[in-house]
């Protein structure tokens, strides 16, 4: 009974219900595109990647859907009436996390017939139909509850749990990376029982993680009962973890909600005085997304990358007792291009969503403006305390792919022209979404959808262009402008590209300084005092 009401108001509310259909056709495209870009001629490795796209696609839209209404609930101090409600807090978390799983179960459904297209077509086999369904959905789920048990979680146990991260990625990138296939190697300097151990335990953590049951099901060599038997375990595995992180996230919800709303303010507060300085809303906006600042994605890329910029400059000279094979699967993906593109695509990603200047619910935005719209603050304002949220969510990023362009320069693999081309055109890939982010900012519209299209859409519709061979295409978008500079020949028609965004980013840039307090006043019109329910 309480699941359906819930059920009933998030399908029916206005807001979520236009953010579910976007979902949906997001879904639909991304897979759609995947369907379109294979061909007769397409072998296990490719079926391999596709399965590792549409994996990755379950766990972002699971942590979008599950995850991020889950976090941005206890910031609205509508839900103290229910936390003193008969319902007790509890159950209005599951009832909310059940929601959002049914809701991902609906966009994971929506593109069943196009997987069953791919089935009827032999680019793959009914069984894999089922897999192709059921691992992206359960990890998806399992990252939606993760995504909201870290943020539940206190201050100093995320700060603990961010130095067990750390941990894990020094072990990953020197066991994982660095040793490789060589870690048999490795070992052998251990006594036998002890390198019996750690060696079984990383086999099994390779071979029953979902990536590592995808590559044992499309492996031409490999046994198909021995895949199946990986991906049950595999699935016991994270159903075994979602339930820790339901029963988690919901004995954290009210704890986590007084924590928020009635921690005591201490004096330290006054220390801040002196960083605030003339630019107030330039620095809320900056401390406001920095609360969550995912410093472990940074550490994992950071540290995969430069050791990556390593081998691309050591080249022949590498050591031959270190691991190389996982990187000569990236080379094979992309190498060096592909990490740089991705790198600037989550450097722009906090540019694209402007999560910054954003409230979780239109009531909590109308009552942040009643208080904005009486100052002096102008569209210029918001645009410089946007910007500079944006920056510092995602400079780490940007100084990431700035070693690995130093190392294709010095390494010879890229031209001076060629890291001078892709630099210029991730700088401008990363205003252009951040123009489209404020415009959408500015104007009302919740920036959800267009940071998709942004972040994965693109990317998605750029592979579609190089896999069909036209590369002077793909420059028109921002992605492409990035990756084909490194990897094709440099010409005059790439220019085509990232003066054509640049213009549309110009056009845009002045549009939205000229009309934002206009937009915000009009918007605050509109819905200050509006029903949630239409």
């Amino acid at each position: 009974m309480i699941v359906s009401a819930f059920l009933s108001l998030a399908m029916t509310a206005p807001n979520r219900q236009l953010a579910f259909r976007r979902a949906v056709g997001m879904h639909v495209f991304l897979l759609t595109t995947l369907f379109l870009v294979l061909d007769r001629g397409s072998g296990p490795k490719s079926l391999t990647y596709v399965a590792y796209t549409i994996l990755v696609m379950g766990i972002v839209e699971g942590a979008a859907m599950i995850g991020w209404r889950l976090t941005q609930m206890p910031k609205s101090q509508a839900l103290e009436f229910l936390l003193v409600s008969p319902l007790q807090p509890r159950p209005v978390f599951f009832a909310e996390a059940t929601v959002g799983i049914l809701r991902f179960g609906l966009v994971s459904l929506s593109g069943l017939p196009i997987l069953i297209c791919m089935w009827v077509s032999g680019f793959i086999m009914g069984a894999d139909v089922v897999a192709l369904m059921l691992l992206p959905f359960t990890w998806g789920v399992l990252a939606g509850l993760g995504m909201t048990v870290w943020a539940y979680e206190s201050r100093r146990i995320r700060r603990i749990g961010e130095w067990f991260m750390l941990g894990g990625i020094l072990v990953y990138l020197v066991v994982g990376v660095l040793a490789g296939e060589r870690l048999i190697h490795w070992l052998r300097a251990l006594p036998p029982s002890v390198g019996l151990f750690i060696f079984n335990g990383f086999r099994d953590f390779h071979h029953y993680n979902p990536f590592g049951v995808f590559q044992s099901m499309f492996d031409p060599n490999g046994v198909p009962w021995i895949a199946w038997e990986r991906m049950i375990i595999a699935q016991f595995i994270a159903l075994g973890i979602i339930v820790l992180l339901g029963l988690r996230g919901a004995f954290r919800l009210k704890g986590h909600y007084h924590d928020r709303h009635y921690t005591p303010i201490d004096s330290s507060r006054t220390d801040q005085v002196s960083l605030i300085g003339d630019r107030p809303l330039s620095w809320w906006a900056v401390r406001r997304v920095m609360e969550y600042s995912g410093r472990s994605n940074l550490w994992l890329a950071g540290g995969f990358c430069t050791l990556y910029a390593a081998y691309m400059l050591a080249g022949d000279q590498w050591p031959a007792w270190m691991g190389k094979s996982v990187f000569q699967i990236f080379e094979k993906m992309g190498g060096a291009p592909t990490l740089v593109t991705g790198m600037m695509l989550l450097a722009a990603m906090p540019a694209a969503f402007q999560y910054g200047l954003w409230d979780s619910s239109t009531q909590d935005r109308c009552r942040r403006l009643e208080l904005l719209l009486l100052t002096d603050l102008r569209g210029v304002d918001y645009w410089r305390a946007a910007c500079a949220a944006a920056i510092r969510r995602g400079r780490g990023y940007f100084y990431v792919a700035v070693i690995l362009w130093i190392a294709l320069a010095v390494s010879g693999q890229a031209t001076i022209q060629q890291v001078i081309a892709s630099c210029a055109a991730g700088l401008m890939m990363w205003t252009f979404s951040f123009a489209i982010g404020f415009r959408a900012f500015a104007s009302g519209v919740q920036a959800n959808g267009l940071g998709s299209l942004l972040t994965l859409g693109l990317p998605f519709l750029t592979w579609a262009l190089l896999r069909g061979n036209v590369p002077w295409l793909a420059t028109i978008l921002p992605p492409g402008s990035v990756y084909v500079a490194l990897a094709y020949p440099l010409s005059w028609w790439w220019a085509i590209g990232p003066v054509l965004i640049g213009g549309i980013t110009l056009a845009i840039t002045r549009v939205a300084l000229s009309s934002c307090e206009s937009n915000l006043r009009l918007w605050y019109d509109r819905n200050q005092g509006t029903k949630t329910m239409g």
